[in-house]
């Protein structure tokens, strides 16, 4: 009698025995914000230590951060963490995503493994990028 097991299943069995919370292996497996915006205003990328790399687009109303997306080139840890960290920015202000840490995200996938700690710095480190490039190209308020 041969056992049919679904490819996300075997991923899922293989994330949690790795060490990820459901949380954040749905967040690998559902992807919601894995893409590009083609009407975006700002794009800007940013490659880890690991050679994980991240590609933010980012669709802006004033200081407000309208949509969100993110490519991401990278392992699970990577994935998820950018996933959540576009969650948390959407259609909130330049301000308030800057105030976005490390822990926030880490509380949000509940858990990954230690050593993929680092992915969630990166999703940190590419969002803040960008806000700041926003920001440097913004015309002084006179």
């Amino acid at each position: 009698m041969e056992i049919s097991v679904k490819p996300n299943e075997s991923v899922r069995a293989m994330l949690v025995d790795s060490g990820y919370s459901n949380t954040a292996i749905d967040y690998y497996l559902n992807q919601p914000d894995m893409g590009s915006l083609a009407d975006a205003d700002h794009v800007s990328e940013l490659t880890g230590q690991c050679g994980d790399t991240m590609k933010i687009f980012l669709k802006m109303n004033n200081d407000i951060i309208e949509n969100a997306k993110i490519q991401v080139l990278g392992c699970p840890g990577a994935i998820s963490a950018a996933m959540v960290c576009m969650e948390m920015i959407k259609g909130q202000s330049i301000e308030y995503a800057r105030t976005i840490t490390d822990r926030d995200i880490f509380r949000k996938l509940i858990e990954i493994p230690d050593q993929k700690q680092h992915c969630i710095r990166l999703a940190v480190k590419t969002m803040n990028k960008a806000l700041d490039e926003i920001t440097q190209a913004q015309p002084a308020a006179v």
